[in-house]
């Protein structure tokens, strides 16, 4: 099952618990921890993408020797960078967000700024949007034109 922070929502198949109810529930049960390879094949990413984010300070596994390994909370925290990213968001921008939670483990704070980012990212994909209708309407007259101006020139051709 795919645990999660609170804010962002989840996709199918995802579990809709928060991060707070994942630790919990890692606290009262043996936690499962994994390596690289794991993580990696589980989250559709390779081991350079895991260790990019672990640069960024997105996540932190811990080391036995030179070997990481994931807690379920990084992994749930890697799910939300991998969601964000799909989404559009930043790495600063998730990254501000993940560190919210660290600060209010409410989740309060994080939510009311997720709504905020989200806000913003559905503003500009509506600007997008308009920007694409208007140059897919323009390129469509010109399309039109274009074939008239073939279809002429053929006529005139077979004349």
């Amino acid at each position: 099952m795919i645990e999660t922070q609170p804010g962002l929502p989840p996709t199918n198949g995802e579990d809709t618990r928060g991060e707070a109810a994942q630790v919990a529930a890692s606290k009262s049960a043996p936690e499962q921890l994994q390596g690289i390879q794991q993580v990696a094949e589980r989250l559709g990413v390779t081991h350079r993408t895991l260790r990019f984010y672990e640069d960024k300070g997105l996540i932190e596994p811990a080391r036995v020797g030179n070997t990481r390994i994931y807690s379920p909370r990084e992994v749930a925290r890697m799910q939300l960078i991998l969601r964000g990213k799909r989404l559009g968001f930043t790495i600063r921008e998730i990254k501000e967000f993940l560190d919210l939670y660290d600060v209010d483990h409410t989740g309060l704070e994080q939510l009311q700024h997720l709504v905020a980012h989200i806000r913003s990212r559905i503003r500009k994909l509506e600007s997008q949007q308009r920007a694409l209708v208007k140059t897919m309407a323009e390129l469509q007259v010109m399309e039109q034109e274009a074939d008239a101006r073939i279809a002429e020139l053929k006529r005139g051709c077979a004349a």
